[in-house]
């Protein structure tokens, strides 16, 4: 389990690990909460906290750089809270080092029509503050074989969250394995949301709505084949170029983290960091598929010339370092 303070002896890597002096300070304090607090754990609850993670709260973001970060937790999915929880100081202290103001907000997702918790969310944090937040968070493992409640956070997205206005897109994250609902019923919205409404909620639309807002990201499970029917709805929800198949689900948070780090313009730092953590192997099995991502728009970037990309979907042509 990764720790909040510099300490990498646990670590597999042989490189070392390159922390910015710059954040020693926010890196110090947050160990010595961490070391007051206990041990970090993330055992099977009965139950989320509910206090924290209620949906019809409205959450705001001051920072330059939110980020959202969204895992269905139905099924096969309820252990991946667990992964981006042991990674949690990691992930964090990744990426502020890049951008110092990073504030994330965590999402559970699950199926509205049959589990008791199917929308469960954060406010916005950063540092140790994560802890507790992500701590509160519920894998319910509900659900149906298929779709889940998608649409439902993407209106919420749309609804109940405000943060300031941005140089860039920021970030919006979702780790899952399947297609959503084509509506979500007006009773969900105001049962789950406390929102009052009168119409129902078409997935799609809500996350094409969520996409002018935020550079999202469906990062899919293992399962399935490129191109099959949850490709194409997601496709047709966020673009079929902002789909993301997972080679290697104990790499989840190392592929987020390549996709950020690559788009802020730090992608060789964090190819040289991750070598303290994993093998030559690991590292390039991560590395190369987002290599061949435009770090602009998400498209794919075919070799026109000697070390020149030409993104397909928006035109940019670029050096890859």
């Amino acid at each position: 389990m990764y720790s909040w303070d510099e300490d990498t002896t646990s670590w597999y890597g042989k490189s070392s690990y390159a922390y910015d002096p710059k954040s020693a300070k926010k890196r110090k304090a947050a160990a010595t909460r961490a070391k007051a607090s206990g041990p970090r754990t993330y055992d099977k609850k009965g139950g989320p906290n509910e206090k924290i993670i209620d949906p019809k709260k409205r959450i705001k973001s001051k920072s330059k750089n939110p980020l959202i970060i969204a895992v269905d937790v139905t099924g096969s999915m309820s252990t991946w809270p667990g992964e981006i929880f042991d990674r949690l100081p990691l992930l964090f202290n990744t990426l502020s080092q890049y951008r110092e103001d990073l504030e994330i907000c965590f999402v559970a997702i699950g199926d509205a029509k049959v589990d008791r918790w199917p929308l469960q969310v954060t406010t916005f944090a950063s540092g140790f503050d994560l802890e507790q937040q992500l701590g509160s968070l519920y894998g319910e493992g509900g659900g149906g074989d298929a779709p889940e409640s998608y649409g439902l956070f993407a209106h919420w997205v749309n609804t109940h969250v405000e943060i300031a206005d941005t140089d860039e897109k920021p970030f919006l994250i979702v780790f899952g394995d399947i297609d959503m609902h084509e509506e979500e019923p007006h009773q969900f919205v105001t049962q789950i949301l406390g929102d009052k409404s009168s119409k129902s909620v078409e997935s799609i639309k809500a996350w094409n709505k969520v996409s002018d807002n935020w550079n999202t990201w469906f990062l899919r499970r293992p399962n399935g084949k490129i191109g099959d029917k949850v490709d194409k709805m997601w496709g047709k929800a966020i673009g079929e170029q902002k789909i993301f198949h997972i080679q290697d689900e104990q790499r989840a948070v190392d592929y987020a983290m390549g996709l950020i780090a690559r788009a802020w313009g730090h992608f060789s730092d964090f190819q040289s960091n991750m070598l303290a953590r994993q093998n030559q192997k690991k590292v390039d099995m991560v590395i190369k598929p987002i290599e061949m991502i435009c770090p602009r728009c998400g498209g794919s970037i075919p070799v026109t010339a000697e070390g020149m990309f030409s993104c397909t979907y928006c035109g940019t042509t670029l050096k890859i370092s």
